[in-house]
């Protein structure tokens, strides 16, 4: 049901309360429900290949380890402008997700393929750092030519209900990102219940988030169907209420090529198509790319390429 629109400049922490706690509570057996009935709808073989090259164009080609180099953030961004060099055909994904200092190293590389490169931001994985750092580290990225910004919100002001901390700091963060899309990291797994996922969703959305993001991937769990449901319910009534319309984007546990046409069923039948695009839709993955390839040379041959055919990422 569409959720009136809410302005909370200068707002306090009650207004938000009253707000939050007034929306429609979840119905857990009936999103599960729900959910669970959308992964059984099949897709015809001849709309299948159309559907893993959309799921490619979604993809936020990501690397966040401490051991990433230079060099494994260059191999990556080949891959993610020519995912298979024997198949031109192939399109580009979505953007590459790197840590901040790594940004410039992926903006050089990408220079002219028109990939954009997102930075996760805000003492991620945690976001446990002092504003000043949070927005010091966006500033950064930017600077260094993120043209995403990924942030994670404090999930412990969050459930000690100060509502207005997580708010004033998605809006101080959204201001760093200038031009930058700014994608808010909920980490779903910490939330604890589909009502908290709800509220955390409104929330970054009223604060000015163009994007909001289930996980980190550092937590589990992470994007699970009913949770993503949830979100995407979120956003599908802000744009019945007021026409804004802001992005989903699942991260962690989606893996398969099966995993990927599930989410787009759910994102078209819960949000709508106008939400299949990468403008408004990407999922967040590094071994879902060659999952997808293979599937998509079997579909033109009718062989699986061997196991070792698509470089690891």
């Amino acid at each position: 049901m569409p959720v009136p629109h809410t302005a909370f400049e200068a707002t306090t922490n009650r207004a938000l309360r009253v707000f939050l706690h007034g929306l429609p509570g979840v119905d857990e057996v009936g999103a599960r429900t729900r959910a669970q009935d959308l992964a059984t709808r099949s897709i015809k073989t001849t709309a299948k290949r159309e559907a893993i090259d959309m799921a490619i164009r979604m993809v936020d080609l990501t690397t966040l380890e401490g051991a990433d180099t230079p060099g494994k953030v260059r191999a990556l961004c080949a891959k993610a402008a020519l995912p298979d060099p024997a198949d031109r055909t192939v399109p580009k994904v979505g953007a590459v997700c790197v840590y901040p200092d790594r940004v410039a190293t992926a903006v050089e590389a990408l220079r002219g393929t028109g990939i954009g490169v997102a930075s996760v931001a805000t003492a991620f994985p945690s976001g446990r750092a002092p504003l000043e750092v949070k927005l010091a580290d966006t500033r950064r990225a930017v600077a260094d030519g993120a043209s995403e910004i990924d942030m994670v919100i404090d999930r412990g002001a969050f459930l000690a209900g100060d509502y207005k901390k997580v708010y004033d700091e998605i809006v101080a963060v959204k201001e760093a990102c200038g031009s930058a899309h700014l994608k808010v990291i909920l980490e779903t797994g910490e939330l604890v219940t589909y009502d908290n996922v709800r509220r955390a969703s409104h929330l970054a959305i009223h604060a000015g988030a163009d994007f909001i993001k289930t996980s980190t991937g550092k937590v589990s769990p992470a994007a699970t169907p009913p949770v993503v449901l949830v979100m995407l319910e979120a956003v599908r009534d802000h744009h019945a209420a007021t026409g804004g319309r802001v992005g989903v984007k699942p991260a962690g546990g989606i893996r398969t090529s099966k995993d990927a046409i599930r989410q787009l069923v759910m994102v078209n039948e819960v949000a709508g198509p106008d939400w299949l695009t990468p403008d408004l839709f990407r999922i967040g993955a590094s071994s879902l790319l060659n999952d997808l390839l293979m599937q998509r040379t079997r579909l033109s041959t009718g062989t699986y390429p061997g196991p070792d055919y698509y470089t690891l990422d």
